[in-house]
């Protein structure tokens, strides 16, 4: 039986993808990374009771995964979020993941404005998908 190329390609990505590793999201090691973010940011439940008690300096993060970019009432977002929002973007847990990496890199990506400014001074260098994935089991 002659096997097609094809086929052999196939079988050798399958391979290749279970091989890889997989790496995991962990909300409860994203709870303890967020430590760094409550210098600027709480998340306070709907009901006003303080899940994590932090700064005021950014927005509220209750419910942030599939909140619409700059849209929380009563906070001053910066023109360049603002407009992302009104084109009708909404915070995903990738989204979320490539703004804390470099918050005015992705905006300025996502804007095309090169002189976008995004307000957030802080860079996450690992823990990015932890972070969100707490951040999005808080809301639940």
């Amino acid at each position: 039986m002659k096997i097609s190329r094809y086929a052999t390609l196939a079988a050798i990505g399958t391979t290749l993808a279970c091989a890889t590793p997989v790496f995991a999201q962990d909300a409860a090691k994203g709870e303890s990374d967020f430590r760094t973010c409550r210098s600027c940011h709480a998340i306070t439940a709907p009901d006003g009771s303080a899940i994590v008690k932090g700064g005021k300096v950014g927005p509220n993060l209750y419910g942030v995964i599939g909140r619409k970019v700059g849209s929380l009432a009563g906070f001053r977002y910066k023109d360049g979020l603002k407009s992302l929002g009104d084109q009708g973007l909404v915070w995903t847990k990738a989204e979320l993941e490539a703004y804390i990496t470099d918050p005015t890199g992705w905006l300025r990506e996502k804007t095309g404005d090169s002189s976008a400014r995004s307000g957030m001074t802080y860079k996450a260098k690992s823990g990015q998908a932890d972070i969100a994935a707490y951040l999005e089991s808080v809301a639940k």
